[in-house]
């Protein structure tokens, strides 16, 4: 299987492609790989907080807004809450995600004749032809998405996490909102790493 990654920090051109902005969602349930590192303080809330752009996210900051957005509903239900104006934040929380295309072939599979040989006509000299099966499956898509949470005096980090997903169809808005979820199902007890959860699209809203 062929590996095909497009650009790494934010999800670019592929997402935006596939509705990111539009923010649509879907039915169904996303299972994602979750993975938690990191000590976060006993006894400590929560807090507010606000997102901290990387200098390559703020080039482009329609993607980064779509970004946030799409990791806001997780982070309300860890218990955050977004910053207001003329507060200090207590956590800075840095977004990452990345999508790679698999571009399958029949050659990945040791049954690559999946449906063998086939019957289709009668020919005039051998009398019934035949041709050979080959099935190529459809590409397959591996996106991660990261979420970094930093003191904001310190600058000590204090709890990462990271959900990745493999599908057959391009992430949309919803699928990234469902794997930030799946990310923070256990904040902040860093549990078994890596682990599966399975979060049903569209519980990002409030």
């Amino acid at each position: 299987m062929k590996r095909r990654s497009l650009p790494r920090g934010l999800l670019a051109g592929g997402l935006l492609a596939c509705g990111l902005l539009a923010g649509c969602a879907g039915l169904g349930t996303v299972t994602s790989d979750v993975s938690s590192f990191g000590q976060w303080p006993e006894g400590r809330a929560p807090g507010r907080y606000a997102f901290e752009r990387l200098p390559s996210q703020q080039a482009r900051a329609e993607q980064a807004q779509a970004l946030e957005k799409a990791a806001a509903g997780a982070l309300a239900k860890a218990g955050f809450n977004p910053v207001e104006a003329g507060q200090e934040p207590d956590v800075l929380v840095q977004l990452g995600a990345r999508l790679t295309r698999m571009a399958a072939s029949p050659w990945d599979d040791p049954l690559w004749l999946r449906g063998g040989f086939s019957r289709y006509h009668r020919g005039p000299w051998l009398g019934s032809s035949w041709s050979l099966g080959w099935t190529y499956s459809a590409p397959r898509y591996e996106t991660e998405v990261a979420l970094m949470l930093r003191d904001r005096a310190s600058g000590q980090p204090l709890y990462e996490t990271r959900a990745s997903n493999d599908s057959s169809g391009q992430p949309d808005a919803a699928t990234l909102a469902a794997m930030f979820e799946a990310a923070l199902t256990d904040f902040p007890r860093p549990a078994i790493s890596p682990r599966r959860v399975s979060v049903p699209m569209g519980t990002d809203k409030p």
